[in-house]
């Protein structure tokens, strides 16, 4: 019986260590700068570059956000406060996470990330100027630790499924990755299958970025990000030719001469940047009716002085952070609705990210990313 009980023992072990072997392999991915790194997958401890990269890996690990993660950079309490506190009291314990500064400012601490022995660390496109003036990647490939880019800020329209598909790889969850891929696609479809149709005329849209963070006027997007969901939802955006690349600045003479149909101003709750300040704090559970009182406040500035847009109330006001991940289909749909209320009278993109939280995200849905002085919409 102890011959038997020790053979088994010894087979089961075998069963373990091949099973391993099977789950697990050395594989070569490509990430968004098109760089090939060499990754074990799944992998089961990662470094998020930026703390809101929990936008996307919640995505894909629904049940349990933070299972892989060893360390993150420490800006989502600060950028997203409501969001962090709602994680935090799901998952008191991301409270003790290692937190980092940032590549862009100088504050990473390599030597504490190796500490952390990650499988991988992820890091946003933007921060690859940084990041190779440092000599980050090659430090951290001397002692195994590969680096991976993914976008959903620079080009987030061209960038976001590849990302998406990319993540999918390292976590071991292609299938949720498709998925998700898919119910951003067909949200998309609702917009553009619509618009493609009726045609209408565009019209003339200025987004500012951040309003009321700082009292210049005015922060801005070129012919990416917020700038391109404009377009997406049929509408023509100011600044796609006044900005070359993707962020930039419009003086509030441009606004004025412009005269722009619609503005759309991003906003968040930056208390812990800006305390006091004039943004609009949408976002999670936002208060809506201090935020439309903020959104009013802003029309006032000079850069909107006998603006069309202004005159007839058609000022909104959006969660900032769709600008930095996955989901901005609902941001599409949302300003689809503002751009062409007939159109997509029977859209409902409060619903469309109820079902995003309900299918894919860890946190349960709570409004207040959208407001406009436009009441009737």
């Amino acid at each position: 019986m102890k011959v038997f009980n020790r053979v088994a023992a010894a087979a089961m072990g075998l069963c373990v260590l091949f099973s391993s072997a099977a789950f697990a392999e050395t594989v070569k991915v490509k990430d968004i700068t098109g760089r090939e790194v060499e990754v074990n997958v799944p992998v089961k401890h990662v470094i998020l570059g930026e703390g809101r990269q929990i936008y996307f890996v919640g995505a894909l690990d629904k049940d349990e956000p933070f299972k892989r993660i060893v360390g993150w950079r420490d800006d989502l309490a600060k950028a997203d406060p409501e969001t962090y506190a709602a994680y935090l009291a799901k998952h008191p314990d991301i409270a003790k996470l290692p937190a980092f500064g940032g590549m862009k400012d100088g504050t990473f601490d390599i030597e504490q990330a190796v500490a952390l022995k990650p499988d991988v660390m992820l890091m946003n496109v933007d921060a690859k100027t940084a990041t190779e003036e440092a000599g980050y990647i090659e430090k951290l490939e001397k002692v195994g630790i590969p680096l991976v880019y993914v976008d959903f800020r620079e080009k987030p329209m061209e960038n976001t499924e590849p990302s998406m598909r990319l993540i999918g790889k390292l976590f071991g969850e292609e299938e949720k990755a498709e998925d998700f891929i898919k119910f951003r696609a067909d949200s998309i479809a609702k917009v553009t299958d619509v618009l493609a149709k009726a045609n209408p005329n565009k019209p003339l849209v200025f987004v500012e970025r951040a309003g009321g963070y700082s009292d210049d006027c005015c922060m801005s997007f070129g012919n990416e990000n917020f700038g391109k969901m404009v377009e997406f939802a049929g509408g023509i955006n100011m600044a796609k030719d006044i900005i070359p690349g993707t962020f930039g600045t419009v003086n509030p003479e441009q606004i004025i001469a412009s005269n722009p149909d619609q503005i759309i101003i991003t906003g968040g709750n930056w208390e812990g940047y800006v305390p006091g300040g004039n943004w609009v704090g949408v976002g999670y559970g936002a208060d809506e009716r201090e935020a439309f009182r903020k959104l009013e406040n802003l029309t006032k500035r000079p850069a909107f002085t006998d603006v069309k847009a202004v005159k007839e109330g058609n000022i909104h006001a959006i969660w900032h952070q769709f600008y930095n991940n996955p989901y901005q289909f609902v941001a599409i749909q949302q300003i689809a609705k503002w751009l062409h209320p007939d159109l997509f009278e029977d859209l409902d993109p409060e619903a469309t990210f109820q079902e995003l939280h309900e299918r894919f995200l860890p946190l349960p849905y709570k409004s207040g990313y959208f407001v406009s002085l436009n009441v009737g919409q």
